[in-house]
């Protein structure tokens, strides 16, 4: 998908200016990560390394607060997190990873944007009214969820930001707060665009419906093999025999295994379908490209697990230069409100 870009805060390059593209992401320490993880979010992240001016990722330990309140386990998810996103290939010479929590500035932000940010507004996330029906707590902190992230983003002049189709509304909201925000103060954020893979927008789970902790339903990136294993030879099928043809756009099974797949192996797997491959066998070969796919990033992430002091060195330079960004754009913003 290509985007149309807004001007961004300009750089001087061989005397004149060029605008920048800053791309921003974060993710939630919630639980293990999964495969709609990394097609939605980490492959589209690592796609800019090197080709964005700036690449952003931060690691959304505040937002976790909302339905994590362990603060052991939650150390701990920020840890294993920071872990699989560096075995994923997140460079931190060409992109700045760092913890929410270690920069400020994201909450000095949101509380100044949730006073231009209308009640009516946060009403209609439908975010806020899926999790509660699931189960999480009707808390302030999950209704004014859609104003930290757009704190986040706005924070640092991000116009690119990688989303599922799920989190296009966030975004959305993001939008029209920086918007009212620059009608009522004056000119102080960049308007952010999405940036959606319509062919992973949504990565179906094991059970067909999206791919996330919150059902239940996924399959999980550095898990032991056993659990990886349990999880797609459970993924739901019809109950269509070994040999009769099937659909491969109704199969689940294929909807995945279609993500490791170039344009003429996709075409080569759906002959098969149609030809009456039994979804068991199909199973198999999906939990075998899963595995040698992934089996890399496994075996950087026990080495980074060993290397401690490096990984908090990591952070560290990460969350300083963040800061560099998000105080500059706070100076602005105090500036504008008059604080």
């Amino acid at each position: 998908m290509k985007a149309s870009l807004p001007t961004c805060p300009s750089s001087s390059r061989n005397g004149g200016t060029t605008p920048r593209l800053r791309v921003l992401s974060g993710i939630q320490p919630s639980g293990q990560l999964h495969l709609g993880n990394y097609f939605g979010s980490i492959k589209p992240n690592l796609d800019f390394q090197g080709k964005a001016d700036q690449s952003f990722f931060f690691i959304a330990d505040l937002h976790a607060l909302t339905t994590l309140q362990s603060g052991d386990l939650l150390l701990q998810a920020r840890r294993d997190i920071v872990l699989d996103y560096l075995a994923c290939g997140f460079d931190p010479e060409k992109s700045i990873i760092y913890y929410q929590s270690d920069v400020p500035e994201h909450t000095e932000l949101m509380w100044i944007l949730s006073t231009v940010t209308p009640m009516g507004l946060l009403e209609r996330a439908v975010s806020y009214k899926e999790k509660v029906s699931k189960g999480i707590a009707a808390t302030a902190g999950l209704f004014t969820y859609p104003v930290l992230m757009a704190a986040d983003i706005l924070l640092y002049q991000a116009n690119l930001v990688p989303v599922g189709r799920d989190q296009k509304q966030h975004l959305e909201i993001t939008r029209d707060i920086a918007v009212k925000f620059n009608n009522t103060f004056g000119e102080a954020f960049v308007i952010p665009e999405p940036l959606i893979r319509e062919d992973v927008a949504v990565v179906p789970g094991t059970d067909g419906q999206k791919m996330s902790k919150s059902y239940g339903n996924t399959i999980p990136l550095f898990g032991s093999e056993a659990s990886i294993k349990k999880a797609i030879m459970g993924i739901v099928t019809d109950s269509k025999g070994a040999d009769e043809s099937k659909n491969p756009e109704e199969s689940v099974i294929f909807a995945l295994h279609r993500l490791f797949l170039d344009a003429h192996e996709q075409k080569s797997l759906m002959d098969e379908y149609r030809s009456g491959i039994s979804y068991g066998e199909a199973k198999k070969r999906l939990l075998a490209c899963y595995m040698d796919a992934f089996a890399p990033m496994r075996t950087k992430r026990e080495e980074y697990a060993k290397k401690t002091a490096l990984v908090d060195e990591i952070l560290a330079e990460g969350a300083r230069r963040a800061k560099v960004t998000a105080e500059k754009t706070m100076e602005k913003v105090r500036e504008l409100v008059g604080l």
